[in-house]
């Protein structure tokens, strides 16, 4: 079997690498440009993987990397997905996010492949919204109603419908991921779970005196990200192309998961470490997000491994490691001086 993945200079790219490799895949990973500083990150880590360099914006150079590879399985997972940085590049966001995803199904049909090869196409939950009129209730599921609030979402939510489309429109085996908020130890520090976990395990070292975030109160439903990727691979090996919701079916604020992470490195008062940074918030937020799961659990047999508390765990640990310090469960912070800079 072979696969090619798109966007596996990302944390979901790493996890599936791994995956795939692990099942016996010859794997492609697709690279944007010559001089990509994560391109030598992805070498050392992962040799088994051949990379093509290729542009989801670049038509030509998607359909040369599918006819080099010829995948049985391609995942689309390149897009720009930090949602703030969205609001301050949304004619980026589209042009990758959105309209990428045209680029790299067209690439699978004019390369004669819509036959043999799977599609996985990395839809999320920021397509729903989280307002009044279509708040998750017990959880999104596949046919709740889209919202998004972000040019993110919004993106995303082309890339969803144009999926669903050459589906529909020219028989391809094309399946969608609803994926909910899923972090782990490869998660950027631009990401807010990232972000906290680092600037805890940097304060815990006395290496950092604070950290600055937007808003604390907006929920949302984190999971691990190398369950979530499991999912993306069960989907493929499902009879029909189909969309799937990835969740937990439990969500929490920032704020919780702050508190969490703190206690990680036995700091229970949190608050003299943290400051809101006005500059972090977003022109439009949402609220809460929630999954529900249970079609992907019942027709694919998916299931979480690691839970909240394991989640937080294990991304505090592998950054107290990266930072230096491997014994400080029982440390104080250095200093509980607000200043300086912050992650």
């Amino acid at each position: 079997m072979r696969a090619l993945i798109t966007g596996i200079t990302g944390q979901d790219g790493g996890h599936l690498a791994e995956l795939l490799h692990d099942k016996g895949y010859e794997v492609y990973g697709l690279v944007h440009g010559q001089n990509n500083p994560k391109r030598l990150a992805v070498e050392t880590e992962f040799p088994f993987v051949t990379l093509l360099e290729g542009d989801v914006t670049d038509p030509t150079s998607i359909v040369r990397a599918v006819e080099t590879s010829q995948p049985d399985e391609l995942y689309n997972l390149a897009a720009i997905s930090h949602v703030g940085y969205s609001f301050k590049n949304p004619t980026l966001t589209a042009e990758v996010t959105g309209k990428g995803v045209l680029n790299v199904l067209e690439a699978v049909r004019l390369a004669r492949l819509t036959d043999t090869t799977r599609v996985y196409q990395a839809s999320t939950s920021e397509m729903f919204g989280g307002l009044d009129y279509n708040r998750p209730g017990r959880g999104y599921n596949e046919s709740s109603l889209f919202h998004p609030r972000s040019p993110y979402g919004a993106a995303k939510l082309y890339g969803h419908w144009i999926a669903k489309n050459y589906r529909e429109s020219y028989d391809m085996f094309v399946s969608c991921g609803i994926l909910f908020n899923h972090e782990g130890e490869r998660r950027g520090v631009e990401f807010v779970t990232r972000k906290i976990t680092t600037a805890v395990a940097r304060i815990a070292s006395g290496l950092q005196d604070h950290l600055q975030l937007g808003d604390l109160w907006p929920k949302r439903d984190w999971g691990y990200a190398g369950d979530y990727v499991r999912g993306m691979w069960q989907m493929l090996q499902h009879p029909e192309p189909e969309d799937f919701v990835l969740a937990s079916g439990e969500t929490r604020s920032v704020e919780q998961f702050v508190e969490a992470a703190f206690a990680e490195v036995g700091v229970d008062d949190w608050r003299p470490f943290v400051r809101q940074n006005p500059a972090l918030l977003r022109p439009a937020q949402v609220d809460i997000l929630l999954g529900d799961a249970s079609k992907a659990e019942s027709e694919l047999g998916w299931c979480r491994e690691v839970d909240f508390s394991g989640l937080v765990q294990r991304m505090v640990r592998h950054d107290l490691w990266l930072h230096g310090s491997h014994d400080v469960r029982h440390r104080r912070p250095r200093s509980r001086a607000l200043v300086g800079g912050a992650a």
